[in-house]
């Protein structure tokens, strides 16, 4: 059999197993174990690396305990602002949707728009309307309420402040971000893919690295698929995905190589916090991150399934 590999994540941040409960803990595991079977199922049965990565983010989406689909966070206003974006390394093309409210699925839009458009990013209300054309699915605002993504809008308002997923909280319960899955399949071909409800409290539209090709997702079957999570705006100024890629690329680093350089020395010396998963061609995986945990799993055809949450896992 050909190689075929999957890694997911599901947010980097103050992640400190001294706050969290047992239970709790249970809970982030068997989402994170739902979503890669969900990809993994599709790559063993030499389905394409995109099918699973949409797959395995959709599993994420629809999952309340992370921060995108279902458990995206609110805006100033109150409302669940979406992004997502969607890369296929086989052929460069890729697809992205930002700033939406009430798609029940954003990676699937982004995918959409990647095959059913001649277009990369919809913003907004247009990409609203695409989706309406599309038939993709629509979800009320009840759905998208979380009680504790409130509290967090609630106590963002108290200070005045837009809150990072992965900033300390008092409760362990806030410390959840971003999603996303890269995935090598059997037919050697790269993907990846991110999706998120952005931050707590943003305003004025406020858009960050994850519908950025080559900041917050890329694929190229030359190098590697590489999804990040963390602080956007350092990610974009830093187009962390497209770097590693670039690294590997035009100086012939390992993937390995290439992601300790952007996530431990150059996010760092910016003063970015986050991390990345990232596959290449071989079915190599890395998970780095310079914060203090991340949810994260990876699984291969020959090697078993591993989680992790917190640091030295």
């Amino acid at each position: 059999m050909q190689p075929f590999a999957i890694a997911i994540h599901g947010g980097a941040g103050t992640i400190l197993k001294s706050t969290m409960t047992p239970e709790k803990e249970t809970e982030y595991k068997q989402g994170l174990t739902a979503a890669i079977t969900a990809g993994e199922e599709i790559l063993r049965a030499n389905g394409t690396s995109l099918a699973a990565v949409e797959a395995a983010i959709r599993s994420l989406e629809n999952n309340p305990l992370f921060n995108a689909g279902r458990g995206a966070v609110f805006t100033h206003d109150g409302k669940n602002e979406l992004d997502a974006s969607i890369m296929d390394g086989k052929t460069l093309m890729a697809g992205a949707a930002a700033g939406v409210r009430n798609i029940k699925n954003p990676i699937t839009l982004a995918r959409t728009i990647m095959e059913k458009s001649e277009h990369v990013l919809l913003a907004g209300l247009g990409a609203m309307e695409f989706a309406e054309k599309m038939k993709i699915d629509f979800e009320s605002d009840e759905y998208f309420f979380v009680q504790h993504r409130y509290d967090q809008l609630l106590q963002a308002h108290q200070t005045d402040s837009i809150t990072l997923d992965h900033t300390q909280q008092p409760s362990s319960t806030n410390k959840k971000g971003t999603v996303g899955c890269v995935a090598l399949d059997v037919h050697g071909n790269l993907a990846a893919g991110t999706s998120t409800g952005g931050m707590t409290n943003k305003r004025y539209g406020r858009v960050g690295d994850t519908p950025m090709i080559g900041a917050g997702t890329y694929a190229n079957n030359a190098t590697c698929a590489v999804s990040c999570t963390g602080h956007g705006e350092f990610f974009i100024r830093s187009v962390v995905a497209y770097d590693v890629s670039c690294l590997m690329e035009y100086k012939g680093l390992t993937l390995k190589e290439a992601c300790d350089t952007v996530v431990n020395k150059k996010l760092v010396a910016l003063g970015g916090e986050g991390g990345l998963i990232a596959i290449d061609r071989y079915g190599n995986i890395e998970l780095p991150y310079n914060s203090e945990g991340m949810y994260r799993a990876k699984i291969t055809n020959h090697t078993p399934l591993y989680l992790g949450i917190y640091k030295d896992e």
